[in-house]
């Protein structure tokens, strides 16, 4: 009687919304186990088997042009979306790997901020609260009082109001409706902010918050890599960074980076960990939006008229055969490293870097 019209519903729909539906991830219900629905990928572009081609005749598919630079990748370009620049396998592995674990252990660290700010406030080494198995639990002082979320956003409170403890230690304070696995947050970590802070509730850029600095490392490799979409002696100028961590089923929905003072500067996009699909459209939802793979180790450029285009990930894939992480789990192989690899196999990461001013 409540429901709505299916037929309606997609007609209401935009080009970009469409597209979203059809690659996310969705589950048919069988008597034995749930199975993820079969999705058609045949208009997916695959920047990896073009590349490849590529490299062995010189042949592109129509709407796809090839640039040279100064490193040994490949950048790819689409007609359509001028400054839109695809550079596959851009990262070697031992480079991922480095941004995996800084990924996990360093760039969430306080005074950088999380998606979690605004519950817990500041939560220092989450990762490694999760590898021992703690929990998280409220300091006796914050127990009771009426601190809500909108206060913490509202007023920017950024005080430690949690600890980790190990879980038997947590238990016997007796206070299990205020506890929290580690693990179970550090699933649901989704952002963190590196560099210049950037306030998600007022969308823009708090230049007077405290943060870490971006490590030199990775300032150098997006400056490399920003340059195929620079004019010649123009440098860029790593200011600030949002990490998106994403799980089975997470997605980014369609939106437009436009925070940045200048937009012929790139946003410099790094996907690491199982391979995802990536939209990109145009300047508004109703543009139908074309769909690659990002795979651990591409980078994506966006700049100029792409800056303007809506972008998403409707998908990320964690199964065997299309996870395509093989060579980071061989990486992440030796004990110590166990923790790393279970979580890159369920899981993506994605680093934007910009240059704000």
């Amino acid at each position: 009687m409540y429901g709505s019209n299916p037929s309606t519903d997609d007609e209401e729909r935009t080009a970009f919304r469409k597209a979203e539906k059809n690659y996310k991830l969705y589950y048919d219900n069988t008597r034995k186990k749930k199975q993820p629905r079969p999705v058609d990928l045949s208009e997916v572009i695959d920047f990896k088997s073009i590349s490849e081609s590529y490299r062995q005749n010189g042949e592109l598919p129509s709407g796809i042009f090839a640039i040279q630079c100064d490193f040994d990748s490949v950048v790819f370009c689409l007609e359509s979306h001028p400054g839109f620049y695809f550079i596959p396998g851009a990262l070697t592995v031992e480079e991922q790997c480095r941004w995996i674990k800084e990924s996990l252990t360093s760039f969430p660290q306080p005074p950088n901020r999380t998606n979690h700010n605004a519950i817990y406030g500041p939560l220092q080494d989450l990762f490694a609260a999760a590898k021992d198995n703690k929990a998280l639990i409220q300091e006796d002082k914050y127990r009771g009082t009426n601190i809500s979320e909108v206060e913490i956003i509202q007023n920017d409170i950024n005080i430690p109001k949690w600890n980790f403890l190990d879980q038997s230690g947590a238990l016997s304070r007796g206070a299990t409706s205020k506890l929290v696995p580690a693990s179970v947050l550090l699933r649901k970590l989704r952002w963190s902010t590196l560099g210049l802070q950037f306030v998600w509730s007022k969308r823009n850029y708090n230049i007077s918050l405290p943060h870490n600095k971006i490590p030199d490392a990775l300032c150098l490799l997006a400056e490399r890599m920003a340059a195929a979409a620079l004019p010649s002696g123009e440098v860029f100028q790593a200011e600030a960074a949002i990490v998106n961590y994403f799980g089975l089923g997470d997605t980014l929905g369609g939106h437009v980076d436009d925070m940045e003072k200048d937009w012929s500067k790139p946003i410099v996009s790094m996907s690491l960990c199982c391979k995802g699909i990536f939209l990109i459209g145009g300047k508004s939802r109703d543009v139908p939006p074309v769909a690659m793979f990002v795979r651990s180790g591409d980078v994506i450029l966006m700049a100029g008229q792409a800056r303007e285009c809506f972008h998403g990930v409707p998908r990320i894939f964690t199964d065997k055969e299309h996870a395509d992480i093989s060579s980071l789990e061989l990486q992440f192989s030796d004990e110590d490293d166990s923790a790393f690899l279970e979580y890159i196999r369920t899981s993506r990461i994605n680093i934007n870097i910009r240059q704000v001013f």
